[in-house]
């Protein structure tokens, strides 16, 4: 096959064979060696000992060699060629890598993406390594951003356009040719390359050529760290729905928002709603004739190309150094109680946000609370609470005991008051016996009336139990609280007659502790007054957790000795099922039927 005549997107000439100094075999399409230069800078090596089958129109492996110099593999033993895929990094062709440039060099055919238009980005970063003797694959993508009738709508005709493209690329292989195909950043980082690869690396020798991504490029464009230390960066396609993105930033330490153009006003409002606008930033072709660097939140959606991203920058790297003159400021402002910190609109410029981590570690936690506690700047809580939360670098934790729950609140409300940012952590739900009634307790009074106080919403320990066993809380149910500490025992006994009395299932929050031992065996007394003895009790402990143990007893069976404060409660109603299932009938599951009785007389019956 000759070259073909196609120009670059500054509109230079290629030239076919008849301009070359290379010439074809007229019956086997392949180029023979005999005037073949060797190009010192390019690394192409001169053709005396490689000799063609003309019949065939396979190079012949006999004489064959490896260039030493530039480590590209020619396969020739094989009978087929091989196939390369050259990521060409962001954009700017001095960003290429030696072994990208080699393989350019070495190889017959050069394929490269590019829309209707016929210019293609891959190609013009690969222009002044590319020559006239090269075949040129250009593979024209049938749609992009606009409509197509095709029948199996958009996807249909894209995988119909890879099908149609992986068959040209396979008839030069099937040659004997070595195909480079040119992608920008890397090969297999989002690049068109990869569905070639995965319709011809398991039919050919196959070598990927790594190149900088533009996520690479763009962070050291904005000359700022992405990542530090423990931090998770994650990288989106902008293409996601809104609710998805807004939850993978809320919970992401570091982000790269990928295929900006048309999705910008859904990342921005994402990015928005994520709580992380005031830091986001934004770059557009880095390293690009073009490009352009900004804060996120200016930046004229009218304006924004496919080929931008949205940077959500490493937190701990935007903390003060420590031992710095920024970390001694800090410092000396937090020890000043005497005025809250204010921001430019005369606002507080701290808050304070409760949390729940759940019953237990990092699983628990949702894609909101992961991301205020990563951008806390102050830990605040329980420390068996705290020490389900990672060490971040520059974060402060300030722990305590279980039992100062409203000096604990006022501390978090004062760091907040000096601007800081603040996280009051609890266990399960911070609503549910825990955190969150402390805070806004004391944030309802003098001096933190005018404190921001947010509450997030956390997996509580009796659905976390409930799931372990099935559905006992399928109806209506009611939670209480068995300690003694802040209520009398005589209201808590009033409650459990009336709860009891009107058949709902029960979840038993704080049964027991060291100091309080009699109070299960007390429940247990009265709730048999309303209740079968073979009342289904599911004892959940330390769920989710290392210690998990999750048992179900009768009622009549329930043994005070093996509660704790670790563990919850949950009590069927007298419609509450407990069941077998499996082969073995091994499993054992719980639950309560949606569907009451009705009793005679009543509407409907």
């Amino acid at each position: 096959m000759s070259a073909r005549n196609t120009t670059d997107e500054q509109g230079a000439g290629v030239r076919t064979d008849a301009d070359s100094d290379v010439r074809t075999d007229a019956g086997s399409g392949v180029r023979t060696d005999a005037d073949v230069r060797t190009d010192a800078d390019s690394g192409v090596r001169a053709g005396a000992d490689v000799r063609t089958d003309a019949d065939s129109g396979v190079r012949a492996g006999a004489d064959v060699r490896t260039d030493a110099g530039s480590g590209v593999r020619t396969d020739a033993g094989s009978g087929v060629g091989r196939l390369y895929g050259v990521g060409l990094g962001p954009g700017d062709p001095s960003l290429m890598t030696v072994r990208a440039v080699r393989v350019i060099a070495e190889a017959e055919v050069i394929a490269y993406h590019s829309a209707r238009h016929g210019r293609s980005i891959a190609r013009s970063i690969a222009a002044e390594h590319l020559r006239p003797d090269h075949i040129e694959e250009p593979l024209v993508y049938p749609v992009t951003t606009g409509t197509t009738d095709h029948p199996g709508g958009y996807q249909g005709a894209m995988d119909e356009f890879y099908a149609e493209s992986a068959a040209r690329l396979a008839a030069h292989l099937d040659a004997g040719r070595t195909v480079a195909v040119l992608a920008e950043g890397d090969p297999l980082f989002y690049g068109s390359y990869m569905h070639m690869h995965k319709r011809l690396a398991g039919r050919y020798p196959t070598e990927v050529i790594p190149g900088v991504t533009s996520v690479s490029a763009a962070a050291a464009r904005l000359g700022t760290p992405l990542v530090e230390g423990e931090e998770v960066l994650t990288v989106l396609p902008g293409t996601l729905p809104e609710e998805e993105l807004t939850a993978r930033l809320a919970s992401a330490d570091s982000a790269v928002v990928m295929k900006l153009g048309r999705t910008f006003p859904t990342v921005r409002r994402a990015v928005e709603r994520a709580g992380r606008l005031a830091d986001a930033r934004y770059v557009e072709r880095a390293t690009m004739s073009g490009e352009r660097t900004g804060a996120l939140a200016d930046t004229d959606p009218e304006s924004v190309p496919y080929f931008a991203v949205a940077v959500l920058p490493s937190r701990v790297a935007a903390r003060a150094v420590p031992g710095s003159a920024e970390e001694s400021a800090e410092e000396s402002a937090d020890e000043s109680t005497t005025e809250a910190a204010t921001d430019a609109t005369g606002e507080a410029a701290g808050d304070v946000v409760v949390v729940g981590t759940g019953p237990a570690g990092p699983l628990w936690l949702t894609p909101e609370t992961r991301g205020a506690l990563a951008a806390a700047q102050d830990l605040v809580g329980y420390t068996t609470y705290l020490d389900r939360v990672p060490v971040r670098p520059g974060q402060r934790r300030h722990g305590s005991d279980n039992k100062v729950e409203s000096e604990r609140a006022e501390f978090a409300l004062d760091l907040a008051r000096r601007g800081r940012r603040v996280a009051v952590v609890s266990g399960g739900d911070p609503g549910v016996f825990a955190m969150a009634t402390a805070v806004l307790e004391a944030a309802s009074a003098d001096p933190y009336r005018d404190v921001p106080v947010r509450v997030l919403p956390g997996v509580t320990a009796a659905n976390a139990a409930a799931a372990r066993v099935g559905a006992p809380l399928g109806h209506d149910y009611a939670v209480l609280s068995l300690s003694d500490r802040l209520k009398p025992w005589e209201v808590i006994a009033e409650r459990l007659h009336a709860a009891a009395g009107a058949d709902l299932v029960l979840a038993l929050y704080n049964p027991g502790s060291a100091s309080r031992t009699w109070q299960v065996g007390k429940a247990r007394e009265l709730l048999l007054e309303h209740r079968a003895p073979d009342t289904p009790v599911v004892l959940g402990r330390d769920v989710g957790g290392p210690e998990e143990s999750v048992r179900i007893v009768r009622l009549a069976d329930l043994d005070p000795a093996q509660v704790d404060m670790r563990t919850i409660l949950l009590v069927g109603s007298s419609r509450t099922v407990t069941a077998r299932r499996g082969g073995d009938g091994d499993e054992t599951v719980v639950w309560t039927p949606r569907r009451y009785p009705e009793s005679p007389g009543s509407p409907g019956s």
